[in-house]
């Protein structure tokens, strides 16, 4: 491996907590990350795409209307979308200093081999679960109304690709294999060499920037807390310079701080289509509303601007039809634009209120902007260097700090952590995670709420993901980590669970804090609340049987009678 790629390696391994780990272990981490990451903008942990020592194959990640789904439970969260947009990706990570046609060969029989009914090559419990995913969602084929899914396959080694021609050939002939199963809309293929992998990993370093023409523009007065602002309209390819990667894909993130995700070919959005189809598509600019993109840093010269750091804050729906129309629409076709620059937080949220209400967006929808989950995030970082915590409210907003990775939690991760130790609903974490999504506001984040118990919820999901990578608790527990939660919330303090808005949370979160801050005391609350959850499981971590209410009912009675065995005997 080059000096370059190691050092890179080395930074990662560090951020993310792997470094014990051997270096061909750490590369399949880190290449996953950087290509899985490509599709999907969230913060996410590559042991949940790692699948093993399969042939072929280092990391499987199944992307589902923006979401990483990493078992078929997660996949009811989708049972109501009228809509389901998939990508597959397939990763290969070799040290190895070149590309080599039978490893390409490998990987492509792997990938084919993963979509067919009897599969004939040997598959890792990652795999299988992968597959079970994989072939549920096709059942629900009728819902890929935007088309079938597509598949990216990334071979990386620390070589060069150099467009050799046998390599090119196989390369070539694997994509039209796999187009021809008639499973996918576009599958794409490609090699990274070292200078590749620096690149993407450098990118995740870096805040997105694109450059494009703004010629129709009026600029906007001066406004407090603003530092620049332009109305007017683009054409359309203009536009999709800033929607798209120099790969031509959608960039991902791009509409995180948007309320309302890709609604699909909905009323409004088929009519949308049905403009640009029509005769009259250049009158598009005066039927839409338009679009909203806020930049921290806006670079005009002239005609040529160029924004960094930056979100569509609305337009979100007209950003997808326009994109997946693009091949049918030129330079005659405009969008009506706000390009706003400013990096004031209050500008922000209040513009993402303002220009969502044409539509309905409820109150809770608007809750991860509010007050609460700012007050959260400096919340967490306030506590010493050994027990800070980062608080993810925005799509990787702490991917460019130096900073130990896998203190980052996101907003999912809390929500679930906090539910299954607080609302005993380890069950729903997964199975019905849509359920405790619509308690946001109300009793999840909930005005009011003290801080300590999601403080304590976040700090132990932190600790028992350090007992999974460190091997320390072994991985069969992972089905059923939300549960080790709640066996570990109520082995650690037997009191009576205080009100989320009552001042008694604080002395009722201290001891659980207290023991997870003591390496010592940590490791052996979570084996024994590990314990706890394998008696109730009966040695069975099926995920059907594990993600189940009566399963919760069990983990909280054996865990009732151990805190009072303990206290009795004075312990």
């Amino acid at each position: 491996m080059d000096r370059v790629s190691e050092s890179l390696l080395r930074e990662f391994s560090e951020e993310r907590g792997i470094a014990h780990l051997p270096e061909d272990k750490r590369f399949e981490h880190f290449v996953a990350a950087i290509t899985i990451g490509r599709h999907y903008s969230d913060t996410f942990d590559t042991e949940d795409v790692l699948v093993g020592t399969a042939t072929g194959i280092d990391a499987v990640a199944i992307i589902v209307n923006n979401s990483l789904v990493t078992d078929v439970e997660m996949l009811e969260e989708f049972a109501d979308e009228a809509e389901l947009d998939v990508t597959f990706v397939f990763v290969q990570a070799d040290r190895g200093p070149g590309f080599d046609v039978g490893k390409m060969g490998n990987i492509g029989f792997a990938v084919a081999d993963f979509f067919k009914e009897v599969p004939t090559l040997p598959r890792t419990p990652e795999i299988t679960a992968a597959a079970a995913t994989m072939a549920k969602l096709y059942q629900s084929s009728a819902k890929f109304k935007r088309g079938n899914p597509v598949c990216r396959i990334y071979y990386a080694t620390t070589g060069t690709w150099t467009n050799d021609t046998t390599l090119e050939g196989r390369r070539q002939s694997i994509i039209a294999e796999l187009k021809g199963t008639n499973l996918f809309r576009d599958v794409t293929f490609t090699p990274l060499g070292a200078d590749g992998i620096q690149r993407l990993y450098r990118q995740t370093k870096n805040a997105i920037q694109r450059e494009f023409l703004f010629e129709q523009r009026m600029t906007i007065p001066d406004i407090p807390g603003v530092t620049q602002a332009y109305l007017g309209f683009l054409p359309v390819p203009e536009l999709l310079k800033i929607l798209t990667d120099d790969t031509g894909e959608m960039i991902g993130g791009l509409f995180y701080s948007n309320p309302r995700d890709w609604q699909g070919y909905n009323d409004v959005n088929s009519e949308i289509k049905g403009t640009l189809e029509s005769e009259t598509r250049s009158q598009f600019v005066l039927k839409n509303n338009g679009i909203t993109i806020i930049a921290r840093d806006v670079r005009p010269t002239a005609n040529k601007f160029v924004i960094e750091d930056y979100q569509i804050v609305n337009g979100c729906q007209t950003c997808h039809v326009l994109f997946e129309q693009a091949d049918k629409i030129d330079r005659s076709v405009a969008v009506p634009i706000r390009l706003i620059g400013t990096q004031d937080e209050g500008v922000i949220n209040s513009i993402i209120r303002g220009t969502n209400r044409q539509t309905q967006v409820t109150d809770e929808q608007f809750f991860a902007l509010e007050e609460f989950p700012k007050q959260l995030e400096a919340y967490f970082q306030a506590f010493p260097p050994g027990q800070k915590l980062y608080y993810e409210r925005r799509s990787r907003q702490y991917e460019r700090l130096q900073i130990e990775k896998t203190r980052i939690v996101t907003q999912p991760n809390v929500i679930k952590a906090f539910a299954a130790m607080f609302l005993e609903e380890a069950h729903r974490t997964t199975r019905n995670y849509a359920a405790l999504k619509s308690k946001v506001g109300k009793e999840i984040f909930g005005k009011g709420h003290r801080k300590e118990p999601y403080y304590a919820a976040a700090y132990a999901y932190y600790r028992l993901e350090y007992m999974f990578r460190s091997g320390k608790l072994d991985r069969k527990f992972k089905p059923a980590r939300f549960h080790v939660l709640l066996a570990l919330r109520l082995i650690a303090n037997t009191a009576q669970l205080p009100a989320m808005n009552s001042r008694e949370m604080d002395a009722y979160c201290k001891p659980i804090i207290d023991f997870l801050t003591d390496p010592n005391m940590m490791e052996t609350h979570i084996l024994v609340a590990a314990g706890i959850v394998e008696k109730a499981a009966g040695g069975n971590f099926d995920r059907d049987s594990i993600r189940t209410e009566p399963m919760t009912k069990k983990v909280k009675s054996i865990s009732q009678d151990y805190a009072e065995k303990l206290a009795q005997s004075g312990r």
